[in-house]
């Protein structure tokens, strides 16, 4: 089973082919122009689960939101600072904003009711666990009479 990135779903399929390729092979959001606001994503598949890696160093726990939404997984997180300097001659404010959504369409194997997730060294670790049913049966040997 495969893990889908969900696609923009503000743009009909040609925009999205049109606006998103970038001179170097790379893609990019028209919504975000800079690359840098879409963490890297490792996905892993093994006998028992899937495991998604979300690269977000700098950020703590409680920054990420996590919802389940119709088999679709959806990873975000906002960050706003505001800074405030005031001086006898001038004043000066600097607001910086950083956010991120990933939306992941998860195959029908995933048992919804065991998902789980740890932020640990800068990486956020989403456990998503198969169904008993669905996962992979050793083959048995049958010996020979």
């Amino acid at each position: 089973m495969n893990i889908v990135k969900r696609k923009n779903a503000d743009f009909p399929s040609i925009f999205d082919e049109l606006f998103q390729t970038d001179w170097f092979g790379g893609m990019t959001n028209p919504a975000t122009a800079t690359k840098g606001n879409i963490p890297a994503t490792n996905i892993k598949e093994t006998t028992d689960n899937f495991v998604l890696e979300v690269a977000a160093p700098g950020k703590v726990k409680e920054d990420f939101k996590l919802s389940l939404d119709h088999n679709v997984l959806t990873i975000s997180t906002e960050d706003k600072k505001e800074e405030a300097t005031k001086e006898e001659n001038y004043s000066r404010k600097e607001f910086s904003f950083s956010a991120f959504t990933r939306s992941f369409k998860l195959p029908q194997t995933v048992n919804k009711e065991e998902i789980n997730a740890t932020y640990t060294n800068g990486i956020l670790h989403v456990s998503l666990p198969k169904r008993e049913e669905d996962k992979v049966k050793p083959k048995r040997l049958i010996e020979i009479s």
